[in-house]
């Protein structure tokens, strides 16, 4: 069964940012599509029952973009910096 999840996420800047996400996120096993929407700050991803949203929470925060809930502190804006930078650098 397949589901959807959007999560509004924190330091989406660009998309050196968009792209690392979309790399990574889609390497996860049972991930089918991932989507950026850069304005809204979201990540929808199309994804197997399995794949549970706390782990898709937990690999975006180890990226530098954890939920908008969730606790932002210096540490996770600079993960955030060089996933950025990461993502801009693929995409040449």
């Amino acid at each position: 069964m397949k589901m959807t999840t959007t999560i509004t996420i924190q330091n989406l800047k660009c998309s050196g940012c968009a792209s690392t996400i979309t790399d990574k996120l889609g390497k996860l096993q049972g991930v089918n599509a991932v989507a950026i929407d850069q304005e809204a700050h979201t990540v929808t991803l199309e994804h197997a029952h399995e794949v549970s949203p706390i782990t898709i929470k937990e690999k975006l925060a180890a990226l530098g973009y954890p939920p908008a809930d969730a606790k932002n502190d210096l540490f996770t804006r600079a993960k955030s910096f060089v996933s950025c930078a990461t993502g801009k650098m693929s995409n040449r």
